[in-house]
């Protein structure tokens, strides 16, 4: 494993480069911020709303249609982690701090200055927590789903690479392993490292309140750089350790405290309100989901507040998808197209569901029972927002206490599955299942602190939330081609089932010969006996790879050349691990035929004699582009290997003819 150095130098380059920049001249980078920010709500608003409502739609498509059956992996691929822990690593890394902040200061802010009308009206009330809801729920899930599909099927079912470019094969073929492909990555760590700066600035600047308002730590720099250099140490640790340890383990430990926290307050808060505040939340998001995702106040548009919310979460997400997509999709091998996306739109959206109706709905009656003063410092100072809350409660020490581990672990898990993806992005790594190695992921947790540090000396939330905007529109256009490229692969995919269902009848025809009577290839019925019995040891199997396999595979390979078919065999059944034999066959399609055969142990299970169950065997598995077959040929004839070859070739050509033929396949 090693460095890409174009897009790793590169990405540091231009990130040390801002951040030095915005340290030394935090007036002149927070006037060229804004500029560009308008520019860009000016120019481009539209398309932000447009493409947002774009991959929803894709999104449902995938999940509906027959391409929701495909797995993320070869089909017999199976997932890795278990459905609450998977559940548990969802969310963890696509919700951080900021969610605590936002159920808070979101409502108060839109109940009090709504987007049209003059605020503080009962509609405004019923609607103020949907927008939360709007801009944190399905929409930005939906990009994070379509990301982590993409990367997930690529790499695991495709055998790419596990980066962004790999996603735009089917468009460019192996321009992608160019300065095309340099050019898309690094436009991804860019987009993931601002986004996930200002989450991390967001959740620097609230936790300082809560340690404030606890230990009597003052707000301000030097208490916020403090914390920043401590959760970068945390969260280097955590990621140094891998998924399967450091992550997990927070993860779960954080779902557990955030739902207990959530829970105390509806219990110990208003409990029938908040319940029937919940009831007509989830009616008024799904009633008013279509007009508010398409809504772009073309008549009167308030500027200042679609910069500040509908805009900036987008372009948020959008930052955020690279990164969360491929955590996602790390962590999501073997999972079925539609479980993904059912699992990625609707696990986070019920826990934000609940966050967001308890939290904002009771701040929101705090406000209509008359506490003003409550009201202007959360629209004043946002951050303040969500530990003011807590004070109307009893044992705020200890719940604001449990809130701040809360944070904190919300904080770390953002931050070390950002130096994890980041470091993947940034490097060449041997196959989908490595990680980067430690110096890189501890160089991207290190570095995304200072850019944090940076935006926080130049203007805090607000210069975070205009950066994003901005960073955020290139890969925007790279989530356009990459839902293009994606359609294309699973579209070839299907028809790569239909062409293997239809070429069937062709390949029981070739065992058959004239008058019905069974051809020379099938065994008589005493050896077909003896083969569906035997039980052979892993030197048995090997030999019988080294030998007839061999020879078969390279008849095939000997006849096709002959007839002017580009062929190779690669033989590795002399290696002590993971013995294998492999024919490719490249044509005028950039999709070549694979047969390779591989040793697989087995479990020998015997229903007419259970003592003799349980003994390990050996066999032959086929695999070809999509993964395993499922069928062994151990004990196969050379002719019948032969024939077996033929009928996945005849299979692949029916694929590529069903491709380049037109009409609905889907």
């Amino acid at each position: 494993m090693r460095v890409n150095p174009i897009v790793f130098y590169g990405s540091s380059a231009i990130i040390l480069a801002f951040a030095i920049w915005a340290m030394i001249f935090p007036g002149g980078a927070s006037q060229t911020i804004s500029v560009a920010v308008g520019w860009i709500s000016e120019w481009f608003g539209w398309f932000y709303i447009l493409i947002a409502g774009i991959l929803v739609v894709t999104i449902l498509f995938l999940a509906l249609s027959r391409l929701g059956s495909i797995k993320l992996g070869p089909d017999d691929s199976k997932p890795e982690f278990n459905m609450l822990t998977w559940a548990s690593m969802l969310f963890a890394a696509g919700i951080g701090t900021d969610l605590m902040f936002f159920s808070v200061a979101e409502p108060v802010f839109q109940y009090m200055h709504p987007p049209t009308g003059a605020g503080q009206t009962v509609e405004d009330a019923r609607q103020a927590t949907v927008w939360m809801l709007f801009h944190y729920g399905t929409m930005g899930w939906a990009m994070y789903a379509l990301m982590g599909i993409s990367l997930g099927y690529f790499a695991y079912r495709r055998g790419l690479p596990l980066s962004v470019r790999s996603s735009l094969f089917p468009l460019f073929g192996r321009r992608i392993f160019g300065p095309l492909g340099h050019t898309v990555d690094l436009a991804a760590v860019l987009g993931t490292i601002f986004g996930i700066a200002t989450s991390l600035g967001i959740s620097v600047v609230q936790l300082n309140v809560g340690l404030d308002m606890l230990f009597g730590i003052p707000e301000g720099l030097a208490a916020q750089i403090g914390l920043v250099v401590v959760t970068v140490i945390i969260a280097t640790l955590s990621a140094v350790s891998g998924v399967g340890r450091g992550i997990r383990r927070l993860s779960e430990l954080n779902v557990a405290l955030a739902v207990l926290l959530g829970l105390f307050i509806l219990v110990a808060g208003e409990t029938v309100f908040l319940l029937n505040a919940l009831v007509v939340n989830i009616t008024d998001y799904v009633s008013r989901f279509t007009s508010m995702a398409m809504n772009t106040f073309a008549f009167d548009q308030p500027s200042d507040w679609m910069n500040s919310w509908t805009l900036f979460f987008w372009a948020w997400w959008i930052a955020w998808a690279s990164f969360v997509g491929l955590f996602l999709a790390r962590i999501s091998r073997g999972r079925t197209i539609r479980e993904f996306i059912a699992g990625t739109l609707i696990i986070p959206f019920l826990y934000i569901l609940m966050w967001a109706s308890i939290f904002g709905n009771t701040a929101i009656n705090l406000v209509r029972q008359g506490h003003m003063d409550f009201a202007q410092l959360t629209v004043n100072h946002p951050e303040q927002g969500f530990y003011t809350l807590l004070t109307y409660f009893p044992f705020f020490p200890l719940v604001a206490f449990v809130a701040t581990i809360v944070g904190l672990l919300f904080y770390v898990t953002s931050a070390d599955s950002g130096a994890l993806v980041m470091g993947n992005l940034t490097s060449r790594l041997k196959n989908p299942h490595d990680d980067a190695s430690i110096p890189v992921r501890i160089f991207w947790a290190a570095a995304t602190g200072l850019l944090t540090l940076a935006m926080l000396i130049v203007g805090g939330v607000e210069t975070l939330q205009n950066a994003t905007i901005i960073m955020g529109l290139p890969f925007a256009i790279v989530m356009v081609l990459l839902t293009i490229g994606l359609y294309k692969a699973l579209h070839a995919d299907i028809l790569a089932i239909d062409g293997s269902r239809r070429s069937w009848p062709v390949l029981l025809s070739a065992r058959v010969g004239r008058g019905s009577t069974v051809a020379t290839t099938t065994p008589d019925w005493q050896t077909r006996l003896q083969h569906a019995l035997s039980t052979p040891d892993r030197a048995t199997v090997c030999g019988y790879l080294r030998a007839e396999v061999v020879e078969a595979l390279a008849a095939v390979s000997d006849a096709m050349q002959a007839h002017g078919v580009d062929s190779r065999i690669t033989d590795q059944s002399d290696r002590d691990d993971d013995p294998f034999v492999e024919l490719e066959v490249h044509g005028k399609s950039e999709e070549p035929f694979l047969y390779r055969v591989v040793v697989l142990a087995a479990m020998q299970v015997d229903p007419h004699n259970p003592g003799q169950s349980g003994r390990s065997y050996y066999q032959l598995d086929i695999v070809l582009r999509n993964g395993g077959q499922g069928y062994n040929v151990m004990g196969y004839t050379r002719d019948q290997l032969i024939h077996d070859v033929l009928d996945q070739y005849q299979k692949h050509q029916e694929y590529l003819r069903l491709r380049m033929t037109p009409g609905p396949n889907t």
